[in-house]
């Protein structure tokens, strides 16, 4: 073989590993995405429903308290709290995007209309933007940029399957 096989030999091999890196950054991505959401849902019906209780409030605490200790500070009261919200709002686990990341939801959270939550999630999707991107929409108030009629009715587009 001679140098130029050899190059080639070694893109090629260089050009796999990259591409299983995004394949496996994306099946991480979707695992946690759904372990979150579950983890919500699992909080959300041991207090009991949607409505918060103060029973409620105590079992995130003392959730988290023994969680953080054992699996870290991602699963402190405070994300429990995150990712119970996580759930409440995307109720239905299929609704949730790939092309988001834990982090990219995390600024969403705090978004109360529906509408403009589901601009920001659209314009993650459309136009594959960064966690970084995604806060300066935000922090730029692009959604309040639309128009009245554009503002209504947003709904999150559909991703076409990648295969």
């Amino acid at each position: 073989m001679n140098e130029k096989n050899y190059y080639n030999n070694v893109v090629e091999l260089i050009e796999e590993l990259e591409v299983n890196k995004k394949v496996r950054e994306i099946k991480d991505n979707r695992e946690t995405l759904f372990t979150y959401w579950n983890i919500g849902k699992s909080i959300v019906e041991a207090q009991g429903g949607n409505v918060r209780a103060k029973y409620g409030d105590n079992l995130i605490k003392r959730w988290g308290e023994k969680l953080a200790q054992e699996y870290g500070k991602n699963y402190s009261s405070r994300n429990l709290e995150l990712i119970r919200k996580f759930y409440l709002l995307f109720p239905i686990s299929n609704s949730l995007s790939s092309k988001l990341t834990w982090t990219h939801y995390r600024y969403l959270l705090p978004i109360k209309n529906e509408n403009e939550r589901n601009y920001y999630i659209n314009q993650v999707i459309l136009n594959n933007l960064s966690v970084r991107e995604l806060r300066n929409e935000i922090k730029s108030k692009s959604f309040e940029r639309l128009s009245y009629a554009d503002k209504e009715n947003i709904k999150i587009i559909q991703e076409k399957e990648e295969s």
